[in-house]
């Protein structure tokens, strides 16, 4: 098992922008003029990403979660709820340690206003089946959660489909004259949005069975599919 026993780092990207480094996995908090939105909470054990946004805000904090991977809820049961897209709540209810935690809805298209600041909400479904990514149409920055990434990407499992995967990478490149710059929750940060593409032509020879499995360098249930500048565990 990984150690996860480096404390959070807390990293300034701008004046109201700040990413949350947690053993190799990162959350966002975005401070707008009327509430901050908290964007994942990370595997919850090396400190609390909520207590974090009250030190860098006195505003309402609203959490939403990208998807529910066990390394992005760790922290949600410090707040109210948890907004996601409906499609992801059974598998959070089942990744989740919180007893009973509230979650609400976030459907494609919504649009949270922190003030001053909008996030467009885009249904990615295939690393989960209710991953979400969020679009700042304004300031051109698209949150891809672990959709797009430098880093190895997780595709096995059953919340995993990789036509699903496929399709939502398509849908994002057709997004991408919104946004110039890209923040994943792994990996290298920023990323560029021509990483789409790169993840989708990996993507494509993977599901063409064109890539020799490796072994991988972490302990997971799985075989690394090494691509041209994407890699997968599936």
């Amino acid at each position: 098992m990984q150690e996860r026993n480096q404390p959070l780092e807390v990293i300034k990207i701008d004046e109201q922008t700040f990413r949350i480094e947690d053993n190799g996995v990162r959350s966002f908090v975005f401070i707008g003029k009327e509430r901050a939105l908290v964007v994942d909470t990370g595997f919850g054990e090396a400190g609390s990403v909520r207590q974090i946004a009250a030190k860098l805000t006195d505003k309402p904090v609203m959490l939403v979660i990208t998807h529910a991977d066990g390394d992005h809820i760790g922290g949600a049961g410090a707040f109210e709820t948890a907004w996601m897209h409906p499609a992801e709540m059974a598998y959070y209810y089942t990744r989740s340690s919180v007893k009973n935690p509230s979650v609400s809805p976030l459907w494609e298209g919504d649009v949270i206003d922190i003030g001053g600041r909008r996030f467009e909400v885009i249904h990615i479904p295939g690393h989960t089946p209710g991953s979400i990514a969020l679009l700042d149409r304004e300031n051109r920055i698209l949150v891809s959660g672990d959709t797009v990434s430098e880093a190895c990407i997780y595709m096995f499992g059953p919340a995993r489909n990789l036509t699903a995967y496929l399709a939502s990478l398509e849908k994002l490149i057709k997004l991408q004259g919104a946004f110039d710059v890209i923040y994943p929750s792994h990996g290298t940060f920023p990323i560029p949005p021509e990483q789409i593409e790169t993840v989708r032509k990996a993507a494509l020879s993977l599901a063409a069975g064109a890539l020799p499995p490796q072994e991988p360098p972490i302990p997971v249930p799985a075989q690394m599919y090494a691509g041209d500048g994407a890699s997968f565990y599936f």
